[in-house]
């Protein structure tokens, strides 16, 4: 099912000055494709949870229309929406067994889609196996994990084969370990039911590791929409640039005179714009090191973590919050001079930004 939000928009008003307006979702605009995962992301209280009870109908819009297909479903009851909601807490009855719990929506349905007690059996053990946990019918909440729990969660969601799945912050109670073997399963899930999944998260590694699109919030506003891959590579402005990536993009003041690009007196690069201070992003892993390359840093130390070998160096002119971190080959031979380390810059990997909007400049 494709979901099409139109100038949608929430407020509140502010609970600590009656006076005050909060805009929770501003102006939302975008089109989610038909059985897409789409992720999300931002940090907390941008109003990505508000964006989802919206869709869902556990909030109604200040102003704006929701689509589901051609059909408006701004003012429809949740119930009448077919969407299944996964919630953080899981919100499972501790008094049912698993099969009663994945079975309780079902036990809801009046009139015409009432089921008898045959097909909702054969449909709770369809929505168990596909979360694989049939063999866990009879446990209460209390007896399984948090991931067993969370599938089951699922299940309960899927049970009623909705045309959207709304999962909310559903992996932040869980160890590293069991968000991980969870995330590969809420995919899988995705996949073979072919159901428009929104799944809301604050952890960008998540959202881009299965998500076929994503979706970057600030402060209610939708900042960049795309394939995971283009938004991280290709980012609009300074924030989107800086939410995504682990090491977080390492940020710069520079300035581009006679369309060159500088950070303090090192020649960096080229830009083919007006002279302009400006904020020059640099992922991780753009550093090569050279001992002729043109960017010069302060050498502090090298850490070795599994996979990766990181280079920890200053530079004055670095306005990151943690210290430079460039992830490089544990072939590549370090030319620490005096203290000093030059790098070669994947140009790719280095992105500059307007100091007046921090937006991007490209040229």
């Amino acid at each position: 099912m494709k979901i099409i939000l139109e100038h949608l928009t929430k407020q509140f008003i502010s609970r600590s000055n009656k006076k005050d307006i909060i805009t929770a979702v501003n102006d939302f605009n975008f089109e989610i494709p038909d059985g897409k995962l789409i992720g999300l992301l931002g940090p907390s209280g941008c109003g990505k949870s508000t964006a989802l009870n919206l869709i869902c109908g556990l909030e109604a819009p200040t102003s704006g229309r929701i689509y589901f297909d051609e059909l408006d479903v701004t003012d429809l009851p949740p119930e009448n929406r077919g969407v299944g909601m996964v919630f953080q807490n899981y919100a499972l009855y501790p008094h049912l067994s698993v099969r009663a719990n994945i079975r309780f929506p079902l036990e809801n349905l009046k009139g015409p889609d009432k089921l008898s007690k045959e097909v909702m059996e054969e449909r709770v053990m369809e929505a168990a196996k596909l979360v694989q946990i049939e063999s866990l019918m009879e446990r209460k909440p209390s007896e399984m994990s948090g991931g067993q729990q969370q599938r089951v969660a699922i299940a309960r969601a899927l049970v009623k084969t909705p045309g959207v799945l709304l999962l909310d912050e559903p992996l932040s109670n869980l160890d590293a370990r069991l968000r991980l073997q969870t995330r590969e399963q809420i995919r899988r899930i995705q996949k073979e039911t072919g159901v428009t999944t929104i799944f809301v998260t604050h952890d960008q590694e998540e959202a881009m590791s299965i998500s076929d699109f994503i979706i970057v919030m600030q402060a209610g506003v939708l900042q960049q929409m795309g394939k995971p891959q283009e938004v991280y590579d290709e980012p609009v402005n300074l924030f989107v640039a800086k939410f995504l990536g682990n090491p977080a993009i390492n940020v710069f003041e520079g300035y581009i005179k006679d369309h060159k690009l500088y950070i303090g007196e090192d020649l960096i690069g080229e830009r083919n714009v007006e002279d302009q201070e400006v904020y020059v992003g640099i992922r991780a892993e753009a550093f090569i090191p050279d001992k002729e390359g043109p960017f010069r840093c302060v050498f502090d130390r090298v850490e070795t973590t599994g996979r990766d070998t990181s280079i920890v160096c200053h530079n004055d002119k670095c306005i990151s919050d943690e210290d430079i971190r460039a992830i490089v080959s544990s072939d590549d031979e370090l030319n620490n001079d005096n203290g000093i380390i030059r790098f070669r810059l994947k140009p790719a990997k280095v992105h500059v930004f307007s100091k007046i909007d921090e937006k991007v400049i490209n040229g």
